[in-house]
């Protein structure tokens, strides 16, 4: 509704309206071959991504298509982020470069495919107006006739009856590999009476179920643990867009958009410059490899490898004027082609530098004037250590949350908005985010049963440790599927469903020592798993009882969060994950227990353990207590230093650290501080469990490993 309030605004702003007037007027004079090319001045922020959403859903330009093009691949994808939380997304669309190096030519992209291939294939059908976001690199590449594309979609409907030699013919010619599972696009698979087909321009995989030659059923289904998800009556199938179709059956992305379609354009010039230096780019590449071999290339992108050829790429002259021919919009710091310039009157957020203080001086004035304020936030946590902050400095200030985000915030003095976001204020780093493929996970899924090899030790949870024997087609109810081989013992074979794959692990242990096989029917592993539960019940009863002696004893119960802890958290340049944020919340709610604390927090590398030790020991030290940081080595001990100071930095907090590195009258000096209490937070190894460590008042102890 926040944001609703908004978008009318601008649907109604003066500016929007007359922009609105001029591009419909243009678009019916078009017939005529005039073309309109205006300007707009002083966009600052997002707000130029407000403005387009505006003019999308305005009744004046119901009719027309918009392609906006930004300087690079991140502008757009921000902007395209932007509008994404702005208009419906359903109707927008991110097109970028099917390549992964913006030298290297061949090799492609398996998720720029795939975005690529979804865009065309829509708007091929036609149907509602669409927003294309891009940039030139992703222009520079020709894309295939949209009667081409129409002509080669693969459709299959339920009650179909299929050739399925022919299918299988069309699948490969089409640039699909057959393999034995299917886990990422360009793949599929007939096992029995199960054919899975990964399509180009889909996020997930489609599972065509068969009785003889007939189609029974169509479902998605989840590429890892192989499950179907949801039941469909009819699929396209997407060809390789990027490797499939000759030169002459391509043209640029310009003459593929209909003729309805309005080019943005950000910075005339850069974009210009970018088309000429992919093209020098491309003349390099191909002067030095004519015509690469594959095997000069990393095997596992074999697959992704396309080849090169100069008339599938858009010269920059042909560029200019194909642009040129269209109704034009310029909205960078510079129009250069505007013949008519409508001016807003924005300016960007401020930097605050996260001083409080200045903010809401700056929200007040703003307030004071007649202003609308809006603050934008992706996670409503956020906002809520803003209020928090705004209430521990006894401050007032009526905004409106908007729990969505922009890229950058803006003030409009025109329509006196002020829209501020929550990453700016707080220095956060705001990332924006492009749909992948299918992320595959570490679990024992298809990838690791493709890793596995014949005598690998594997565990299925109700029979225990096996080896594995490969893949095997059998029999089932009259039809083919493929199923896991596991021997055991005695040569016993176990065949597990492909659907069952949850239930084996591989197997780990000891290392060196090797595992004893069970056997089918046997009562060994059930007794072992039976002998398990029960040490385990034992290990949690001695547990239970050390914690209930030290939930009578008496600790220190530190206070709630103040403000300088919301701002040392509302900081963190990146957004919480919800484990994250689960373990800070418990952390914290331990430590403003009477009782002693002994919380451990599990995480891989890289998950953010340190953030969550980052912020408990500042805790403490808000509260006038130390804290200490032990680790087990001496690098480590550097690192985890220069970690706190760096995330401590904007605030009064003193930190320091012994290791082997220090000499001893350095560190003497050291301890002799931390008896003083003139350090905070001490980070070290062993050492800091010497006699001759003395604090002045220890509030939390972290222990690394």
């Amino acid at each position: 509704m926040n944001l609703r309030v908004l978008l009318d605004a601008y649907l109604q702003s003066p500016r929007v309206l007359q922009l609105a007037d001029r591009l419909r007027i243009a678009h019916a004079e078009y017939l005529e071959g005039q073309t309109e090319r205006i300007g707009l001045s002083n966009l600052r922020g997002s707000s130029a991504e407000f403005l387009v959403t505006a003019i999308f859903q305005h009744p004046a330009c119901a009719d027309l298509n918009h392609l906006v093009i930004l300087n690079d691949a991140e502008e757009a994808a921000y902007f395209h982020n932007t509008l994404e939380n702005l208009t419906d997304a359903l109707d927008l669309f991110y097109f970028p470069a099917s390549f992964k190096n913006r030298r290297n030519f061949r090799l492609l992209n398996s998720s720029h495919v795939m975005l690529r291939a979804e865009m065309l294939t829509r708007l091929s059908r036609g149907g509602n107006k669409k927003i294309i976001v891009t940039y030139p690199e992703a222009l520079f590449e020709k894309v295939v006739l949209p009667e081409t594309l129409s002509k080669n979609i693969i459709q299959i409907k339920t009650n179909d009856t299929l050739n399925l030699e022919s299918l299988m013919e069309l699948f490969v010619m089409y640039g699909f590999v057959r393999t034995d599972f299917v886990y990422e696009p360009g793949q599929f698979a007939l096992r029995g009476g199960i054919l899975d087909i990964y399509s180009f321009g889909n996020e997930k995989p489609y599972r065509v179920e068969l009785f003889g030659n007939e189609v029974d059923s169509i479902r998605i289904f989840d590429p890892e643990t192989q499950l179907s998800e949801r039941k469909l009556l009819q699929v396209n199938i997407i060809p390789n867009i990027e490797t499939q179709f000759e030169s002459k059956e391509k043209v640029s992305l310009l003459e593929f958009l209909q003729s309805n379609t309005v080019v943005w354009l950000k910075d005339w010039d850069v974009i210009l410059e970018k088309i000429a230096e992919q093209e020098e780019d491309l003349a390099a590449f191909t002067s030095l490899h004519p015509q690469a071999a594959p095997e000069a290339e990393d095997t596992e992108e074999v697959k992704y490898l396309k080849d090169v050829n100069p008339a599938d790429f858009l010269p920059a002259s042909t560029f200019e004027r194909q642009v040129l021919q269209r109704h034009l919009v310029e909205f960078g710091y510079k129009p250069q082609l505007a013949q008519f310039d409508i001016s807003f009157q924005t300016k960007e957020q401020p930097a605050f530098n996260r001083q409080f203080d200045l903010l809401i001086k700056d929200l007040k004035a703003h307030e004071g004037a007649g202003y609308q304020l809006f603050i934008f936030a992706e996670q409503a946590k956020q906002l809520e250590r803003l209020n928090s902050i705004f209430a521990d400095l006894n401050t007032e200030i009526q905004f409106t949350p908007v729990a969505t985000s922009i890229h950058e915030g803006f003030i409009d003095e025109e329509l006196k908005l002020v829209c501020y976001t929550d990453h700016q204020i707080f220095q956060r780093y705001h990332k924006y985010k492009v749909k992948q493929a299918y992320n595959k996970n570490k679990a024992l899924t298809l990838k690791t049963l493709k890793d596995l090899q014949p005598g690998d030790f594997v565990t299925h949870i109700d029979h225990g440790v096996g080896t594995y024997s490969g893949l095997q087609k059998i029999e089932v109810n009259g039809k083919l599927q493929e199923a896991v081989r596991i021997i055991y013992k005695d040569s016993d074979i176990l065949y597990v469903n492909i659907n069952s794959l949850h239930k084996i692990s591989k197997y780990t242990g000891k290392e060196g020592t090797v595992p004893k096989i069970n056997k089918l029917g046997s009562d060994i592993w059930t007794r072992l798993k039976e002998k398990t539960k029960i040490k385990v019940k034992e290990i949690a009863f001695d547990l239970i009882k050390l914690y209930a002696q030290r939930k009578a004893q008496q600790g220190f119960a530190h206070t709630p969060d103040t403000y300088l802890q919301t701002e040392l958290e509302a900081s963190f340049i990146y957004e919480d994950t919800p484990d994250q944020s689960k373990a800070t919340a418990d952390v914290k709610k331990d430590m403003e227990s009477p009782s002693p604390m002994d919380r451990l927090v599990c995480g891989d590398v890289g998950f953010g353990k340190t953030e969550v030790a980052v912020r408990a020991a500042f805790k403490s030290v808000v509260d006038g207590k130390q804290a200490a940081v032990l680790v087990p080595t001496t690098i480590l001990a550097f690192q985890h230093y220069k970690t706190f100071k760096d995330r401590l930095r904007d605030f009064p907090v003193t930190v320091d650290f012994v290791n082997r590195f220090k000499s001893s009258k350095e560190k003497k000096a050291t301890l002799q501080k931390l008896a003083e209490g003139k350090i905070d937070i001490i980070v070290g190894t062993h050492a800091l469990l010497g006699k001759d460590v003395k604090f002045k008042d220890l509030g939390v102890m972290i222990i690394d490993e």
